[in-house]
């Protein structure tokens, strides 16, 4: 089964099953932390559910602590590169695990990926002008923003992918 690793975290592909639970608010027993699903999270469960299933590089994914299994978060590029090579992005963490750094852990591993695999040649993402801690993100991960409108600072990154390092 498809997956990436890093040092703390393991990205991994929703299923069919995963996504209805998301949907539907339905946590397991154990193994989802405590802030896991936001209600972003419910929309990317939503458009999975309602797209054909796709490569699992860019398909939504879980972020998971790899010490204890515990789901924290989700990232994804939105879908497969265009025909110039880009992709969209997107991210989040559970409230009680931010500011740790897995965001940034989990992009870095993304977009080291995505690189990698050759078609991806640009990395968009967007984030509120409020969103100090996601601007950090992605600034670690070496994206640059590129402009901004009333409601949105937007970021890309090109080239040959990230600059930051895996821990």
């Amino acid at each position: 089964m498809f997956s990436i690793e890093t040092a703390r975290l393991r990205l991994r592909p929703y299923t069919p099953e995963v996504a209805e639970q998301v949907v539907a608010g339905v946590r397991p027993d154990n193994g989802w932390s405590p802030g896991f699903p936001r209600e972003d999270d419910r929309d990317v469960a939503r458009m999975f559910l309602a797209a054909p299933q796709g490569e699992p590089l860019f398909s939504p994914l879980l972020i998971e602590l790899l010490s204890n299994d515990l789901v924290i978060g989700g990232i994804g590029f939105f879908g497969p590169p265009d025909e110039a090579g880009a992709v969209g992005l997107g991210y989040g963490v559970a409230p009680e695990v931010e500011g740790r750094g897995y965001a940034t852990e989990a992009l870095l591993a993304l977009l080291h990926q995505g690189f990698a695999d050759g078609r991806v040649r640009r990395a968009l993402a967007d984030t509120a002008h409020d969103n100090a801690a996601s601007q950090r993100v992605l600034e670690k991960a070496g994206l640059h923003r590129i402009s901004s409108d009333d409601r949105l600072h937007y970021y890309v990154l090109e080239g040959g992918g990230p600059t930051g390092s895996l821990r």
